[in-house]
């Protein structure tokens, strides 16, 4: 008896669990082409001819071309791209630098000495992430203009170097916070001071932290779009984003193919940046926050 049933009712639940299980699947498997698409549309695009992209929704091109990526090799209005690359490449490259000292200083002020007023600058600093972004754009303009900065890259990368992401200096701070401070007591009672304490413990121990924070400032640096076009008017200052811009003419007419093009080529810096550090993204993420 028992024998039997065993095997009866365990066919009985896979039945009932079928419909619901092929049902997940099949809208899994709808989702998943839903966010695909585009990207697939988008690696096809680039290899056809922009009156062929243009009303056009297939995702292979009929008649593959690859005049859309050996046209970048002429540059853009007499401007080699690798000019535009260079330029995110050194806001980016030095965004992180900013961020990465700036923030952990601010962290480990906030994380580890005790100063009169610690704790309502560290609300206020975390007041600041409900400012969108964009509030604060024509104040900074106005400030930079008047300092004569306009058209330089010094208002892209100043405020990276005054610990001005909150973000970071938070994820840092609750990093910070779980380490052991016997090892701080420990460290004075061999004579160092706080910044051999940061240097030489803090650090290296915060190592996904920082890391955490170097690839979103890396990413964020090299897609931004709205700090270049509003300080940068040279186009042999323009960034990768605004290179872009220059793939439409004044008539409006736009060479979709090396747009598409180019969109695909800039991926790579970030994609590569992105996969080499990728396991330091998920210990830091995992591992900050935990306490307040």
């Amino acid at each position: 008896m028992s024998t039997t049933g065993i095997p009866t009712s365990r066919a009985g639940a896979l039945r009932r669990r079928l419909p619901g299980s092929l049902a997940w699947h099949i809208g899994s498997l709808l989702v998943l082409a839903v966010i695909l698409y585009p990207v697939i549309w988008v690696v096809g695009g680039s290899f056809k001819k922009s009156e062929d992209i243009v009303g056009s929704l297939d995702l292979f091109p009929g008649d593959p071309v690859l005049s859309n990526y050996t046209s970048l090799a002429d540059g853009i209005a007499d401007i080699s791209i690798s000019t535009f690359f260079f330029n995110s490449l050194f806001l980016a490259v030095g965004s992180v630098i900013g961020i990465v000292v700036s923030c952990s200083l601010t962290a480990y002020a906030f994380a580890r000495i005790r100063f009169a007023g610690r704790n309502l600058l560290f609300t206020l600093m975390i007041g600041t992430l409900l400012l969108p972004y964009h509030v604060l754009l024509i104040p900074q303009y106005v400030l930079f203009r008047n300092m004569e900065m306009i058209n330089t890259y010094t208002p892209l990368l100043l405020g990276k170097y005054l610990a001005t992401e909150a973000f970071f200096v938070f994820l840092m701070v609750q990093f910070m916070r779980n380490l052991p401070k016997e090892l701080d007591e420990a460290a004075r009672l061999d004579g160092c001071g706080h910044l051999r304490i940061y240097w030489s413990i803090m650090l290296p121990l915060c190592r996904p932290a920082l890391i955490t924070s170097a690839i979103f400032t890396f990413i964020n640096a090299w897609n931004d779009f709205m700090g270049p076009l509003i300080y940068l008017n040279e186009p042999d200052k323009y960034t990768v984003s605004l290179g872009l811009k220059m793939f439409v003419d004044q008539e409006g007419l736009a060479n979709y193919g090396g747009m598409i093009a180019m969109s695909l080529v800039a991926l790579l810096p970030v994609l590569a940046f992105f996969l080499a550090f990728q396991r330091y993204l998920i210990d830091g993420m995992a591992t900050s926050g935990l306490k307040g």
